[in-house]
């Protein structure tokens, strides 16, 4: 792989497509992926959920996130020379700071069943991968695992009493070490890992997490991927310090794993076809966005990246390697929404469904390229 990751998830390109979305770059109509790569796009994220249907084979929506899906989009990056990063959830369905469930063929296995059935998914999937010729460039062991992983087992908050917290660090541990084996055993070396956790502005997170792994014996690994998003996860300045120190501490090469910002506040209701009681609407709250010092427009996201880059480029030692922009072709399209009704019936939640992140996409909703892509092209 190059030094320097320019990184896109695209996770639910293939769902947006095939519910009408259409990708132009300077009027002319193409490939969502090839308009990216042509602005420096190296490698793509997609994430991939254990199992994410219900027991009539109904998917989960939210792109997919199922095998198949996953190895069709690595095939086209493919055939355009672009690299991938596999982002194991370990869960059938989202999982993140608020949430890590147990994939449903896991439920009621102890701790050893668990590192076990990790280390053999891991594995399984990468064996899958050989077989379509397809193996990854990248792997990420478990996604933003600020929280833990496979809960309660591996849950973290700091809710717990501290022997509880001590033993769910050991289970962690053991947990994200069971899939670096995993990979390593595939693929001795020469496959980079990942762990990736979320609020990239927070240091004492960062300090307390790799800390613990390390002291519970938590296999070695390459990268650290830090998701920061500047309406939730403090500011630029505060990004950049954690950087610095976690590069000095740990010795890793860092990506900024997950970051995006909004180019619009304007509502796009119109495009999904969802009564108002229906859709979730835009993360990026009036509220939350009056907190960023930029402004939600397509100038203001196209600065936030170019700032964004240089934070990354200043880390010591050249160990800032780079970032991967979360969604940025997540159109306003019908039926891509973050849940539907089969997912929400599994995470026992009444909805609502919709998009929450189209107007932080890197084409606006009619699907045109964005300025903040010839800023990327530029400073990466």
């Amino acid at each position: 792989m190059d030094n320097w990751i320019t990184g896109m998830d695209l996770s639910t390109l293939q769902a947006v497509e095939e519910n009408g979305g259409k990708f132009f770059d300077n009027g002319q109509q193409a490939d969502a992926m090839e308009i990216l790569k042509s602005y420096g796009m190296n490698l793509v994220r997609l994430r991939l959920w254990n199992d994410p249907f219900d027991e009539n084979g109904n998917s989960y929506g939210a792109g997919g996130g199922d095998i198949e899906t996953t190895l069709a989009l690595a095939k086209r990056a493919k055939k355009l020379g672009v690299g991938w990063l596999l982002d194991f959830h370990y869960s059938d369905f989202w999982a993140d700071p608020g949430k890590q469930r147990v994939p449903k063929a896991w439920r009621g296995m102890d701790e050893k069943e668990l590192e076990q059935a990790v280390y053999e998914y891991t594995l399984q999937i990468l064996n899958r991968c050989r077989e379509e010729d397809i193996v990854p460039q990248m792997v990420a062991v478990g996604n933003e695992l600020s929280n833990g992983l496979l809960w309660p087992m591996g849950q973290l908050p700091p809710c717990r009493k501290q022997e509880e917290l001590l033993h769910a660090y050991k289970n962690v541990a053991a947990f994200v070490s069971a899939g670096i084996r995993a990979v390593r055993d595939f693929a001795a070396n020469k496959i980079p890992v990942m762990l990736h956790l979320d609020n990239g502005g927070n240091n004492a997170l960062y300090r307390s997490w790799f800390d613990h792994y390390f002291a519970n014996g938590g296999e070695d690994f390459e990268y650290i991927g830090l998701s920061y998003y500047p309406f939730w996860h403090g500011t630029l300045d505060m990004l950049q310090n954690n950087m610095n120190d976690i590069a000095k501490r740990y010795g890793k090469k860092l990506v900024v794993a997950e970051v995006s910002m909004g180019f619009t506040m304007e509502d796009y209701a119109a495009y999904e076809h969802l009564a108002s009681g229906e859709r979730k609407g835009m993360a990026t709250k009036p509220e939350i966005a009056a907190n960023v010092p930029y402004p939600m427009t397509p100038q203001g996201q196209a600065d936030f990246m170019r700032d964004c880059i240089r934070v990354i480029r200043q880390v010591p030692d050249g160990l800032g390697c780079g970032f991967i922009y979360w969604e940025p072709a997540w159109l306003p399209v019908p039926n891509v929404g973050w849940a539907n009704e089969a997912s929400c019936a599994y995470i026992q939640e009444s909805g609502p469904y919709g998009n929450e992140w189209a107007n932080q996409a890197l084409f606006d909703y009619e699907g045109n390229a964005l300025p903040a892509l010839r800023v990327i092209k530029k400073e990466s």
